[in-house]
C-alpha cells in the first residue's frame, strides 16, 4: 500500500512542471485573445455607421438595387458574406448556405475562447492541489521555508487559472453576441431581398395578365 501511495505522490508531483508550462502558454494565449477582441471591437466601432446604413436600406426595401458591400469598410466582418450574397443575386437557397458558412466560421473563432474558459480553471486547480502535498510534508518536517514556497506556487497557479478562465468567458460571450447580431442582419437582408424578388415577379404577372 505504501508503494502505491508513493507512486501516486510521485506521479502527481511530476505533473507540476507540465501544468505550470500549460498555464503559462494559456496565459499568453489569453493575452492574444484580448488583443484580438480589442481589434474586433475597434473594427466594429468604425463600421457602426455602415451597419446602421444597411438597416436603413433594408427598411426602405432597396436591398437588391444597392451594392451593399461598397457601403462597408474593408475591415468589416460583413463585407465578405454580403459580397457573396450579392454575387449569388440574393438567391434564397444559396444565401442561406452563405449565412450558415459565416455562422460556422464565427463558431470556430469562439472555440479557442471556450477551450480556455474550461481548461484554465482546471489547470489552476491542478496547480493548486499538486504543491499542497509537498507543503504538508514540509510542515510535518518543520521546514517552513519549503512549505511557504509550495504554497506560493499553489496560490499563484490558482490566480492564473481563474484569470485565464475569466478571459475565455468574456471573449466568447462578446464574440457570440456580435456573431448573432451579424447573422440576424444578414438573414434580415436576405428576407428583404427575397420579398423584393417576390414583389417583382408578382408585378410582372400582373402586367402580363393586363
Amino acid at each position: 500500500m505504501a508503494m502505491l501511495t508513493n507512486v501516486l505522490y510521485w506521479l502527481s508531483t511530476g505533473m507540476l512542471l507540465p501544468v505550470i508550462l500549460l498555464l503559462l502558454l494559456s496565459f499568453g494565449w489569453s493575452l492574444a485573445l484580448i488583443g484580438d477582441l480589442y481589434g474586433q471591437f475597434a473594427r466594429r466601432l468604425r463600421a457602426g455607421t455602415s451597419w446602421n446604413t444597411l438597416n436603413d436600406i433594408a427598411r426602405e426595401g432597396g436591398v437588391k438595387s444597392a451594392v451593399l458591400a461598397d457601403a462597408l469598410p474593408e475591415s468589416s466582418s460583413l463585407r465578405r458574406p454580403i459580397g457573396a450574397l450579392e454575387a449569388a443575386k440574393w438567391d434564397e437557397v444559396h444565401g442561406d448556405k452563405i449565412i450558415c458558412d459565416y455562422e460556422a466560421a464565427c463558431r470556430r473563432s469562439v472555440e479557442s475562447a471556450v477551450l480556455l474558459m474550461r481548461v484554465g480553471p482546471m489547470l489552476g486547480l491542478m496547480g493548486t492541489l499538486i504543491p499542497m502535498g509537498p507543503a504538508l510534508v514540509g510542515l510535518a518536517a518543520g521546514d517552513i521555508a519549503s512549505m511557504a514556497a509550495n504554497m506560493q506556487v499553489a496560490f499563484s497557479t490558482t490566480v492564473l487559472g481563474i484569470f485565464i478562465g475569466a478571459v475565455g468567458l468574456v471573449v466568447q460571450l462578446l464574440k457570440r453576441r456580435w456573431a448573432q447580431a451579424d447573422s440576424e442582419l444578414l438573414r434580415y437582408l436576405l428576407e428583404v431581398a427575397s420579398a423584393e424578388s417576390a414583389r417583382g415577379v408578382q408585378s410582372k404577372k400582373s402586367e402580363v395578365a393586363a
